[in-house]
């Protein structure tokens, strides 16, 4: 039985430019065909087992040609699977989707094309200029200027183009930046008409280039501007000064790795795009159920004593949330704790508790084991039971620092830390190229993981591959962690949170240490 296609545009390049449709399509694919266009963040809502092909252009072979690619989704298709054919901006401009349509129609193959943003148009919002103004320009052409100037020319009646719109917008034209210009200026634009170049838009490598078509040559060679870049052409162009955006965002222009379990990523992933960075998501960690018999025989264990202790010590959000899967596997709830004190360390392991109607105790001060005693120590008696749910790799200080105190420590693993086993070339790239400007860790293991996996990766010395980018720690516990692995660690978070990891990086990068609230 033969599957269906989906030709889907991916926006302009920002991962949350995606159509909501265009994400759903994503997520029960199974199979992607996609080219470098599309916003590699993407391929991580794509469903576990999912097959994804790279169609674009790779340095040991050129880009896959376009009636391959058909025959490919026509092949996979009749496979049986549902199959996303990722495009960048929207599939319909200039994204050559009526090819391959046109192919799936023919073999009888269903297909549908979900529309994206436009590069024509998302670009250029990025860089404060509206394709349309009331005053300036009330119409708008969307035009290529990838084809040779003889190409251009049979394609483009430039008598009626240059003046049939108050803005063109030239896709792709950024070597013929010259002879557009002259063209245009020929038939009839003034030299001094406003020309804005914005390159990779929405991305990280966002740069904007801005002159008039008598200039705009000039300055495009000075400046070795290179591709992708959408032209704008129009007054337009002149709203820039006043609505460019993105460029007062702390963050612009940083592309920021987020190493953390991916079920835990969101809350970074939000601030680092809110703060205008652009968010990469490598999670090589991942938390899982115990499946050891000792360890969870320990565990029903120490749940069939919870009416006896006198103290709960919870030290991440998944400490809680897998307490309480255990809790409900064994038919209990949380009145068998009616005698204990319950102690939370750091806002979010709190908040945690209290979404699940428990106000713990709470603990100011440094959100890491040692600030959990520095504030409560004067109030843990000798003999003291104590009960410290947490996983396989937590740190070994606490229960022996209670211990040290005389109380009665029951601590069990109840989830275990595991590394992940996606691959990923495109962050081997960006590495190599150091277009990740910040690496984040949020707890040692996100360390020791991250270097693994590119062991796994084929790369020799992951940490000198590291070095080329700032680090970011969580705490100085995960700082030390990545100095004594032998990277160079730029910020560490005065608080161990997400918005105190962040006012570091957002610190750091606009003033070397200085401060700046985040907000």
């Amino acid at each position: 039985m033969a599957g269906k296609v989906y030709l889907v545009g991916a926006g302009p390049g920002h991962a949350k430019l995606i159509t909501v449709k265009g994400l759903e399509c994503l997520q029960k694919a199974d199979v992607v065909v996609y080219d470098r266009l599309a916003a590699p963040q993407l391929l991580g809502a794509v469903k576990p087992g999912a097959r994804k092909i790279y169609v674009g252009k790779l340095p040991d072979r050129h880009t896959m040609k376009q009636e391959e690619i058909n025959r490919l989704l026509v092949d996979l298709a009749l496979e049986g699977n549902a199959v996303v054919r990722l495009k960048g901006g929207d599939p319909t401009i200039f994204g050559r989707v009526g090819e391959e349509a046109g192919l799936l129609q023919k073999n009888g193959i269903p297909y549908e094309i979900v529309p994206g943003v436009t590069a024509a148009i998302g670009v250029p919002a990025y860089a404060g200029i509206p394709v349309t103004h009331r005053e300036l320009a009330s119409s708008l052409s969307i035009i290529t200027g990838h084809e040779s100037p003889d190409k251009l020319d049979h394609m483009i009646d430039w008598e009626k183009v240059t003046n049939a719109t108050g803005t063109l917008i030239f896709m792709m034209g950024v070597s013929k930046i010259g002879y557009i210009a002259d063209q245009l200026m020929k038939h009839g634009r003034p030299g001094h008409t406003p020309v804005a170049l914005v390159r990779w838009g929405t991305r990280a490598e966002q740069d904007t280039l801005t002159g008039t078509l008598a200039d705009i040559e000039e300055r495009v060679l000075a400046a070795n501007f290179q591709p992708p870049a959408v032209i704008v052409v129009g007054d337009v162009v002149l709203q820039r000064e006043q609505l460019k955006w993105a460029e007062h965002l702390p963050l612009f222009g940083k592309r920021i790795l987020v190493t953390r379990a991916k079920s835990q990523a969101s809350e970074l992933v939000d601030r680092i795009d809110e703060l205008g960075g652009e968010p990469y998501e490598f999670p090589v960690i991942e938390t899982v159920y115990p499946q050891d018999p000792d360890k969870l025989n320990r565990i029903r264990d120490a749940f069939s004593r919870l009416e006896t202790y006198d103290w709960v010590f919870f030290t991440s959000v998944n400490g809680v949330e897998y307490f309480y899967r255990h809790l409900a596997e064994q038919g209990l709830d949380i009145r068998s704790l009616h005698r204990a004190k319950i102690a939370a360390v750091g806002p979010a392991t709190a908040q945690a508790l209290k979404e699940r109607g428990v106000i713990p105790v709470e603990l100011p001060g440094k959100f890491q084991a040692e600030g959990m005693i520095e504030t409560l120590g004067g109030h843990l008696e000798p003999g003291d039971k104590v009960l410290l749910p947490r996983g396989d790799l937590a740190r070994t200080w606490l229960p022996e620092k209670l211990e040290e105190m005389g109380l009665e420590v029951t601590a069990v693993d109840t989830y275990q830390t595991v590394i992940t086993e996606d691959e990923d070339r495109e962050l081997i790239r960006l590495l190599e190229e150091g277009a990740i400007h910040v690496i984040t860790f949020t707890s040692s293991s996100t360390v020791t993981y991250l270097i693994e996996k590119l062991k796994r990766m084929g790369i020799g010395d992951p940490v000198q591959l590291l070095s080329r980018s700032e680090t970011a720690c969580i705490g100085e516990v995960t700082a030390k962690t990545a100095s004594e692995a032998g990277l160079r660690v730029s910020m560490v978070a005065g608080q161990a949170t997400i918005e105190g990891l962040m006012e570091a990086i957002c610190c750091y990068m606009n003033g070397q240490g200085q401060h700046q609230e985040v907000k």
